[in-house]
């Protein structure tokens, strides 16, 4: 009996071939159901369907409000999508595409975005276009003529809108809505010598008139097609009277003239109608300013001193929370890895403890713990004095520190922990053997190879600091606030805090330069990190 021959063993194979012809198998059985499969196919075609649709349905509505732009670039990337799909082959496009579209929707569409805001006047009064901020000048103005003729009305609601349906003196019938000035209509109801309805529309009862009292009251309907006419309006929704506005809009002149003071308001491009002495009627509308905001930032004194300021103090805040994290964290870690410490378990446990909680709820409870007249700390540990800790500059600064290192300190605990168990033990004892003591070792071994992995996680630690509004807005919404700055920002705030309140809070929110502000930190927190990264290029010469 003879045994296999070599040509038997080669067609045969070792059990490492078989195993990887049975994965090559396998992808290509994978391949074949995902690019043949019917039931695949259908499931392509109908989600294609789905897409193809809402695409449609966008790009008719921006078409509506004459946005040319977006639904051009919908149109390219919906094609390109069906291409990709429904092309034979072309996989690893297949599973690159969505992923390519959220990056371009989540990433890059909101930082061009936000680029292009920092670059006009977006914000409080300036957030529409000129048209809207015509019909709103004249609509605030509003007076109600005097001897103005009451015209008997219904209320009529369509698609979420309502409209007036008013019978004037001659028992005609008029309709009209908030961008619809009054016409006649031929096929409206009427109860005796009043209309009271009209077929598409819904005639609105005592009650839909109640629950809808606020929006009946605020609608004002055009006479004309030209504003300066009038407007019809009604307080109770039963009888309605011509208003017109203290303002004169001449569209030719381009300009907006208070016809009780007599002043000229024109539009000098600031996005606003401005008088000669600098007054501006609000609200205006959004307008290109080039670099402005960003001029603002640098150079106006009510801006850029509080700006430095914040800027000075992001950089502190974020190098000291690392730091002093890192530190604390090296330190339990070296504690906590020492054979001869016991329990090691339990106390280990202990310390990432408030790690597991929340971030801001962490926040909101050592805020009460400061607190200056009830607070733990002033009354346990201070006698009961009324220490300011969330009220004096200093002092509150003091304040986030120590809650951040409370939260960040179980996060270096675990990656340093896990960095020195991974130093080789052979390492140390060749040093022991050299005649290294314990200070040599740590800081010619152990530290510049724990550096090794923790670097980069340094550096993510500054950049998350940097950006940390979670503990600020909590803690100290970013208080005490500047008391001669033009814009909503206190000494405590950082950079992102900042930017939230200038955009998102008070009356005067400026979107315009909230975005230059958010586009100064993208351009600090890349470049440090950029140079950071560089740099620890070197440690890995250490490996």
């Amino acid at each position: 009996m003879t045994g296999p021959t070599l040509e038997e063993e080669r067609v045969a194979g070792t059990p490492a071939d078989k195993a990887i012809q049975r994965r090559q198998r396998r992808a290509a059985a994978y391949a074949e159901a995902a690019g043949a499969g019917w039931k695949v196919w259908l499931v392509k075609i109908a989600s294609l369907a789905i897409i193809d649709a809402l695409a449609v349905y966008g790009i008719f509505v921006l078409i509506a409000q004459d946005n040319w732009l977006m639904p051009l670039i919908i149109a390219i990337v919906v094609i390109a999508v069906n291409l990709v799909y429904l092309t034979p082959g072309l996989l690893p496009a297949k599973y690159l595409t969505p992923g390519i579209l959220f990056l371009l929707v989540f990433q890059i569409f909101l930082i061009i975005y936000t680029v292009y805001v920092s670059f006009t006047n977006y914000g409080s009064g300036h957030n529409s276009s000129k048209d809207d901020a015509v019909n709103a000048l004249l609509l605030q103005s509003q007076t109600r003529v005097e001897d103005s003729a009451a015209y008997p009305v219904k209320i009529l609601e369509q698609s979420g809108g309502f409209y007036l349906l008013a019978t004037d003196e001659e028992g005609e019938a008029l309709l009209g809505g908030a961008d619809q000035p009054l016409a006649e209509v031929d096929d409206a109801q009427f109860e005796g010598e009043q209309a009271v309805g009209v077929d598409g529309y819904t005639t609105l009862d005592f009650a839909g008139i109640l629950a809808n009292q606020d929006a009946i009251a605020s609608l004002a309907v055009p006479l004309t097609d030209d504003p300066n006419d009038g407007f019809l309006r009604t307080t109770d929704g039963s009888t309605a009277y011509v208003f017109t506005s203290t303002l004169a809009w001449d569209p030719v002149a381009d300009t907006m003239t208070d016809t009780e003071t007599g002043t000229v308001y024109s539009d000098i491009g600031t996005g606003a109608f401005t008088a000669e002495d600098g007054t501006e009627l609000l609200p205006g509308w959004q307008v290109a300013v080039g670099a402005d905001n960003y001029i603002a930032a640098f150079t106006e004194p009510s801006i850029r001193g509080p700006f430095l300021y914040v800027l000075v103090w992001t950089f502190v805040f974020a190098i000291l929370s690392v730091v002093t994290t890192f530190a604390l964290g090296l330190f339990l870690a070296i504690v906590f890895n020492d054979p001869r410490m016991k329990s090691k378990r339990f106390y280990r446990v202990i310390v990432i403890l408030p790690y597991a909680f929340p971030g801001f709820l962490t926040a909101l409870v050592w805020a009460g713990m400061f607190n200056q007249d009830f607070g733990i700390i002033n009354q346990w540990f201070f006698g009961g004095a009324a220490i300011p800790w969330l009220q004096d500059p200093w002092l509150a600064k003091i304040a986030i520190l120590t809650v951040n290192l409370w939260l960040g300190f179980p996060y270096m605990f675990l990656v340093c922990t896990g960095a020195i168990q991974s130093i080789p033990e052979d390492i140390q004892e060749a040093a022991k053997v050299d005649g290294a003591g314990v200070w040599g070792i740590f800081r010619y071994i152990k530290f510049p190879l724990l550096l090794v992995s923790v670097a980069p996680l340094l550096i993510s630690s500054f950049a998350f600091n940097f950006n940390n509004f979670v503990l600020i807005y909590f803690l100290t919404q970013g208080g005490p606030r500047f008391p001669n700055a033009s814009i909503n920002v206190g000494q405590t705030d950082i950079l992102i805090s900042m930017v939230y309140k200038v955009a998102f809070v008070g009356a005067e929110r400026d979107y315009g330069l909230a975005s230059a502000f958010s586009v100064i930190i993208f351009l600090l927190v890349g470049t440090i990190s950029w140079i950071a990264f560089r740099q620890t290029k070197a440690l890995e010469e250490l490996n």
